[in-house]
C-alpha cells in the first residue's frame, strides 16, 4: 500500500513535531488542530525550527521552502478526506480520542489507515468505535518527534497485515526505528520506564533520599540523561499519572500503582515544568531553569574539611584498586591491606600501569603519576595500620561472613576514634557493623565500577551511625571530586533499588515473549535515550551478580515485581553469566 498524503490531527509539542518529520521525509502532510489556538502554536513551532535548520547550515533555503510547501494547516477535519494514512496526537484522554476516530471513520476513504500516537492507553479499545478496527493501528512516536528514532508499532488483534507492514515501511521512510508490539499498556518504553520513575517517586515520598541525590544517583551512577524526578517535570506529573493510572488498571502490578504523592502534586496543579512546578521550582512555566525553593539542600562551604588525610583499604581487587587510585589522585596517604606480598605487587603494578596510561594521553604529568606513587604503601599485617589510618575502607568480596570477620579483627586492633566503612552494593550496613563495637563509627561508602571514572558514591548512613561521620565521609568524598549522595541503610540504596526491578521487569516483559531482547534494548536507548538496554547492561554487570541484588532486595520489600525472573535464574545456573564468560542473554 501506497502512502502519499498523511494527515495529523492535534498540533501540540507532539503532532507539530511529526507533522515536520513527515513533511521533511518528502511526503504531503495535513494538520488539524480543532483546539481553541488553532493552528498557530504549530505554524509559528515549525516554521522557527525550519528556520534553525537553514540558520545552522543543515538544510537550504530553498529545501525549507520546500518543507513548508508540503505542509498544509487546517482546523477543518474535513480536510483529510484525501489522505492515506491519518496520525492522531491529541490529549491522552480514552473517550476524546475514541470520539475522534469515530469522526474520522466517516471521512476517510474505506482503505485509509487510521493511527493513534497513544503512549498507554488501549488501541484496541479505540479501534472499536469505527467501522475497520482492521484498519486502525498505533504509531507511537516518542517526544521530540524530530530527535527520537524510536517508533513503536502497535497492532492489534484485528489489525491487517498489510497495514501492519506499510506502517513499518512508512516509519523507516521516516527514518525511524520502528519496533512491532502487540497491544498492552505502556507497550515496551513506558512500561518499562514508568515502573521505574514511580519507584523513584516512592523512595522520595518516604524520605529515604533528596530529590537531588535519587536524579543524581542516576545520572551519575548509570549514565542516564535525566533523573527520574526532573525526567516526570519534564514528561508532566498528570501525564505521568494518565499512564500510570492506564498502566496500572491494566496489569494490577504494584510497581505501576501511582504513588500518593504524585497524586498529590497532581491535584495541587504541580505538574511540572509547564506549571512551574513539580518536583522541583521553576522560574516560570514551560522554562527548564530550576530555582532554589524550600526544598533545596544547602551546603556551607566552610566546612567541607574532613579531616581525613590517612586511609587504609582492605583488598587487592578491582574495586580495591580503583579506590586506592582515586584516593592517592586526591591527595590522601593511602595503606592497602592485601593480606600477601604478591598480591601487594600486583597492586602496585597495576597502578603504575593506570597512571602511565594518564600520563601517555596527557592527562597527568610524570611528576604527578611519581605524586601519586608517593602517597601508597602496602602491608600484609592488620597490625601495621595501627595509629596510621583515620578511616579504614574494607572492599572485598560480596560475602557478609569475611566482611564481618575482617571488621571484627580490627575493632580490636585500630583506635575507637578511626571510622569503618565497607564498600557493599547489596548488603546490610548494619549487619556489617554489628561485628563491631563502634557501629556509630561504622558507615557504608559505595563506590561504583571503575571507582576512578564513576562519579557517583553512596554514602550510606544506619540508624547508629554518627552525623559527624557522615559529614566526615561526604566532606571527603567532594575533596576526591566525586558527587556523594546520602541514603539510609536500606536493600539496594538508590541506584541498585531503582535499577534492578526496572532490569527484572525487562526479563519479565522478554520471557512472556511480548518483545524480543533486541526490541527491547533498542526501545530504552531509543525511545529513552538510555546508554544501553537492559540486557546489554546486564550482561555488563553479569548475571550472577545480578540475581544476587535482586534476590537481596526481594528479601527486604516482598515486592511481587522483585522477585527474580526464572530465565534468569536458569541462565546462571548454566554458568551463562555474562561476557565475562561470553555469553548471558546474549554470546560473545
Amino acid at each position: 500500500m501506497e502512502l502519499l498524503k498523511i494527515g495529523v490531527v492535534g498540533l501540540g509539542t507532539m503532532g507539530s513535531g511529526i507533522v515536520e518529520v513527515i513533511a521533511r521525509s518528502g511526503y504531503s502532510v495535513i494538520g488539524v488542530d480543532l483546539g481553541e489556538k488553532g493552528t498557530s502554536y504549530a505554524d509559528l513551532r515549525i516554521t522557527n525550527s525550519i528556520g534553525r535548520g537553514v540558520a545552522g547550515s543543515k538544510i537550504t533555503e530553498g529545501q525549507g521552502q520546500a518543507i513548508l510547501s508540503r505542509i498544509e494547516l487546517t482546523t477543518d477535519l474535513a480536510e483529510l478526506a484525501s489522505c492515506q494514512l491519518v496520525i492522531e496526537a491529541i490529549t491522552e484522554d480514552l473517550q476524546t480520542k475514541s470520539e475522534l476516530f469515530a469522526g474520522l471513520d466517516s471521512i476517510l476513504g474505506p482503505d485509509a489507515i487510521m493511527a493513534t500516537n497513544t503512549s498507554a492507553l488501549s488501541v484496541t479499545e479505540i479501534s472499536v468505535v469505527t467501522s475497520r478496527p482492521s484498519r486502525v493501528i498505533g504509531l507511537h512516536f516518542f517526544n521530540p518527534a524530530m530527535v527520537q528514532k524510536f517508533v513503536e508499532i502497535v497492532g492489534t488483534v484485528t489489525t491487517d497485515q498489510e497495514v501492519i507492514d506499510a506502517c513499518m515501511e512508512f516509519a523507516r521512510a521516516l527514518g525511524k526505528e520502528p519496533v512491532l508490539v502487540t497491544d498492552r499498556a505502556g507497550f515496551i518504553a513506558n512500561s518499562l520506564l514508568f515502573g521505574y520513575l514511580n519507584q523513584a517517586v516512592a523512595m522520595y515520598e518516604q524520605k529515604y533520599a533528596s530529590r537531588e541525590d535519587i536524579d543524581d544517583s542516576m545520572r551519575f551512577g548509570c549514565g542516564l540523561p535525566m533523573g527520574p524526578l526532573a525526567l516526570l517535570d519534564l514528561i508532566g506529573l498528570d501525564t505521568s499519572l494518565q499512564i500510570l493510572d492506564t498502566m496500572y488498571r491494566e496489569s494490577r502490578d504494584r510497581l505501576h500503582a501511582p504513588s500518593a504523592l504524585l497524586k498529590q502534586l497532581v491535584a495541587a496543579g504541580r505538574t511540572g515544568r509547564k506549571s512551574g512546578q513539580g518536583f522541583y521550582s521553576y522560574t516560570e512555566p514551560n522554562v527548564p531553569t530550576v530555582v532554589t525553593d524550600s526544598l533545596t539542600p544547602v551546603t556551607s562551604e566552610s566546612s567541607l574539611d574532613s579531616g581525613i588525610t590517612r586511609v587504609a583499604v582492605i583488598g587487592s581487587g578491582t574495586m580495591a584498586t580503583g579506590i586506592v587510585s582515586v584516593l592517592a589522585a586526591g591527595g590522601v596517604l593511602v595503606t592497602a591491606l592485601t593480606r600477601s606480598e604478591q598480591r601487594s605487587s600486583q597492586l602496585r603494578q597495576s597502578l603504575e600501569k593506570s597512571w602511565s596510561k594518564l600520563v601517555e594521553k596527557g592527562r597527568i604529568s610524570s611528576e604527578q603519576k611519581n605524586e601519586y606513587l608517593a602517597r601508597v604503601q602496602t602491608c600484609e599485617s592488620a597490625q601495621d595500620l595501627v595509629g596510621q589510618v583515620d578511616l579504614v575502607i574494607e572492599a572485598i568480596a560480596e560475602e557478609l561472613g569475611p566482611k564481618c570477620e575482617i571488621f571484627s579483627q580490627l575493632d580490636g586492633l585500630l583506635s575507637e576514634d578511626v571510622i569503618f566503612a565497607t564498600t557493599t552494593s547489596s548488603l546490610s550496613v548494619i549487619e556489617i557493623a554489628s561485628s563491631t563495637a563502634r557501629m556509630e563509627r561504622f558507615i557504608g561508602i559505595h563506590f561504583f565500577n571503575p571507582a576512578p571514572v564513576m562519579p557517583l558514591v553512596e554514602i550510606v548512613s544506619t540508624v547508629a551511625t554518627h552525623s559527624e561521620v557522615v559529614a566526615r565521609c561526604t566532606n571527603l568524598m567532594r575533596q576526591l571530586g566525586k558527587r556523594p549522595v546520602q541514603c539510609s541503610d536500606r536493600a539496594g540504596f538508590i541506584v541498585n533499588a531503582l535499577l534492578f526491578p526496572y532490569l527484572n521487569n525487562a526479563i519479565a516483559m522478554a520471557s512472556a515473549n511480548y518483545a524480543s531482547i533486541e526490541d527491547i534494548d533498542t526501545a530504552m536507548k531509543l525511545g529513552c535515550g538510555y546508554p544501553m538496554g537492559p540486557f546489554e547492561l546486564l550482561d555488563v554487570v553479569g548475571l550472577d551478580v545480578s540475581l544476587a541484588i535482586i534476590n537481596t532486595l526481594y528479601r527486604e520489600f516482598r515486592e511481587p515485581g522483585f522477585a527474580p525472573q526464572a530465565q534468569l535464574e536458569h541462565l546462571v545456573t548454566a554458568g551463562f553469566v555474562g561476557r565475562k564468560v561470553g555469553r548471558g542473554f546474549r554470546k560473545y
